[in-house]
């Protein structure tokens, strides 16, 4: 046998070792249920998709589609798209990012069309349901940053619930008592530091297994919050559970600019913080000594140490700041999108955050778009069900989670966190 032909036989070994068909498989059983829904089922309305609100200082003209046709149209490409990514991995070829993305927006803009259509009243508000989604995520994002800023440090962070849930109990009890919502938005921060704290003290210094510590303090947190809530919150809400609003802050011009304006531009601060965090977190792990140092003990911790860091110091410190930034994100529960505390109101958001971090590979730019889809998720369940459409409210509630599954199965083994994350170090 030749040596040529010795290399091609290894390279089609190799390549049959790392081929994988989830992407194509996945992409099919979407296509088939597009075609099904979308083609099969269409219903025979005209679907207007309405733009921008009447107050708006710049009008933009209604869309108005015709259901059957986007959802040919629509059944055809996705057909295609998973015909296309099959003959990729054939081929021991990646499918391309961008032929994923296309198969998302044509998935999301068929599905919408057909519920809709099939509505009572033909017609949804695209700035309504964006703003909704942009406005749900907030939580979503802080905690996914959370994970991001404790897993680039080598610890895992299951304790996300735990420390949403308890910054907005700590925002709601502080933010009603000094009747200011930045008292409440400044102990949301520090009750997600002491949850961040007992996960720090257990991981690191007593080498606990990270994951139980985690869903430990979930559970601790929504049981001691849900005592409290019963026994004190709820005797007398007007002095425990009252906590003024943040208000929305408004950036003139910026906020008359055309559907994303009004999203992105009239916020409470919350909104803005987000913005700052997303910011500072990226610049910082990838554009400073500290962000260099922080990825250096989560992907190699003795390499780090050999250089002169302190490894359990820097996890320690950076475990606790990331409790800061989750709580913050709960501080929205109370202090943005209800005046009150309710048991267990977080209602596993914190897991979705994590489902968010891999999807983002533990990037916070990655990360802040992962939960925008699944805040969009969230809201358009919300928004189908005002509208009554046909897909049955068990399903409209399955919904976030259902693209979460797909979501995260996709970018599994194809993605890898930092390589020392949830390894304990022990110098020496």
């Amino acid at each position: 046998m030749s040596t040529a032909t010795t290399l091609s036989s290894a390279g089609k070994t190799a390549g049959q070792a790392i081929r994988s068909w989830k992407i194509p498989v996945i992409l099919w059983a979407l296509a088939i249920l597009g075609f099904i829904l979308f083609g099969l089922g269409s219903p025979s309305a005209e679907v207007t998709f309405r733009l921008t609100e009447e107050s708006a200082a710049i009008q933009l003209p209604n869309i108005v589609v015709s259901a059957p046709v986007l959802g040919w149209i629509s059944s055809v490409v996705l057909l295609a798209s998973a015909a296309y990514s099959t003959i990729l991995v054939s081929r021991f070829q990646h499918v391309p990012v961008w032929l994923i993305a296309m198969f998302a927006v044509f998935f999301v803009a068929a599905f919408l069309t057909w519920s809709v259509g099939s509505a009572r009243s033909p017609s949804v508000a695209i700035y309504g349901l964006l703003a909704g989604s942009f406005t749900l995520a907030f939580p979503l994002i802080f905690g996914a940053l959370s994970g991001v800023l404790c897993e680039r440090s080598g610890v895992v962070n299951i304790a996300i619930e735990g420390q949403l849930l308890f910054g907005a109990f700590a925002a709601a009890v502080a933010g009603t008592l000094s009747g200011n919502a930045f008292v409440g938005l400044f102990a949301a921060a520090v009750a997600g530091v002491l949850v961040s704290l007992v996960l720090a003290v257990f991981s690191i210094k007593y080498i606990v297994n990270q994951v139980i510590v985690g869903v430990v303090l979930n559970v601790l947190v929504s049981g001691l919050t849900g005592f409290l809530f019963s026994t004190v919150l709820s005797t007398d809400t007007s002095k425990w559970n009252s906590p003024p609003r943040l208000p929305s802050i408004r950036i003139p011009l910026l906020a008359d600019i055309p559907i994303l304006g009004p999203i992105l531009f009239d916020q409470s601060v919350i909104g803005y913080l987000m913005y700052i965090a997303v910011a500072g977190i990226y610049f910082g792990l990838f554009h400073t000594k500290w962000g260099l140092r922080t990825r250096a003990v989560g992907e190699h911790p003795k390499a780090a140490d050999t250089l002169g860091v302190n490894v359990n110091r820097m996890r320690f410190t950076n475990v606790l700041l990331a409790g800061a930034v989750a709580g913050v994100g709960g501080a929205f529960f109370t202090l943005v999108s209800v005046s009150s505390f309710n048991r267990d109101m977080t209602s596993g958001q914190g897991y979705i955050a994590l489902a968010a971090l891999i999807l983002g590979r533990w990037n916070p730019i990655g990360a802040l778009f992962a939960a925008l889809l699944f805040g969009f998720a969230s809201n358009l369940q919300s928004v189908l069900s005002l509208l009554g459409t046909p897909v049955p409210n068990q399903f409209l509630a399955m919904l976030p989670y259902v693209v979460t599954i797909f979501a995260v199965a996709g970018v599994v083994g194809k993605s890898r966190g930092p390589a020392a994350s949830g390894i304990p170090y022990i110098k020496g």
